[in-house]
């Protein structure tokens, strides 16, 4: 059954097939939202890269960062010369608890560089899930304390800890975003978290014409 064909106003970057706003080096479609966006939407947003102000700084850092390493430095590295540049000594995690031999190296690492760290684990509070009102049949392993993931106590634990650069390593998929939402300092992902594919979610997505065609196959509610 053939789709069925957008509107130009609903066209995004995903339909785009020339990316001329990176280089220049084409033509902008019709339907860009480089072109599309209102001229003061545009330069309000470039404002705050500008000047002194927390944007910019992490801003500046990001591009020195990419621009500096590229390709050279892994994830792990590109945090701490993140880090270096926003000034930020001390740095939080928020760690899953099945992720925690990684954080535990994660800490290290920092150490060797010179760099502060406080962990958070996300079963503090021990909150068992039937507090919230998930029922027993949806726990994990039944009939047993099984404690909720508790991603807003571990931002403001964090908080607590004045820390300059927090870092996600392996939070669930929401949790992460309830992290994201009450962290004070800025945040950036070590781990995303896949179960299935050994942390590695675009593996999904390079073998969806293959293994894992069902990402394809509509109608199949989640």
């Amino acid at each position: 059954m053939a789709k069925p064909k957008k509107s130009e106003s609903s066209l995004s970057c995903s339909e785009c097939g020339l990316l001329n706003c990176y280089r220049r080096d084409k033509r902008f479609p019709p339907f860009c939202l480089t072109t599309q966006a209102a001229d003061k939407l545009v330069a309000n947003t470039t404002g705050l890269y500008r000047g002194k102000g927390q944007d910019a700084r992490l801003a500046r850092a990001a591009a020195e960062v990419e621009g500096t390493y590229y390709g050279k430095l892994t994830r792990v590295e590109e945090i701490i010369a993140f880090a270096n540049r926003i000034g930020a000594r001390r740095i939080g995690i928020a760690t899953c608890i099945g992720l925690i031999e990684e954080t535990r190296i994660f800490v290290r690492v920092l150490q060797a560089h010179g760099l502060e760290s406080y962990s958070v684990l996300c079963k503090a509070g021990s909150v068992d899930k039937t507090e919230i009102g998930i029922p027993d049949e949806m726990k994990i392993k039944k009939g047993c304390h099984e404690s909720i993931c508790n991603p807003i106590l571990q931002a403001r634990l964090l908080n607590r800890q004045k820390t300059g650069l927090n870092v996600i390593v392996g939070l669930c998929v929401g949790h992460d975003s309830l992290f994201i939402k009450h962290s004070k300092a800025p945040v950036t992902t070590l781990i995303t978290k896949d179960r299935v594919t050994g942390h590695n979610p675009a593996a999904a997505l390079y073998t969806s014409g293959f293994y894992y065609q069902r990402l394809l196959q509509p109608g199949k509610k989640l």
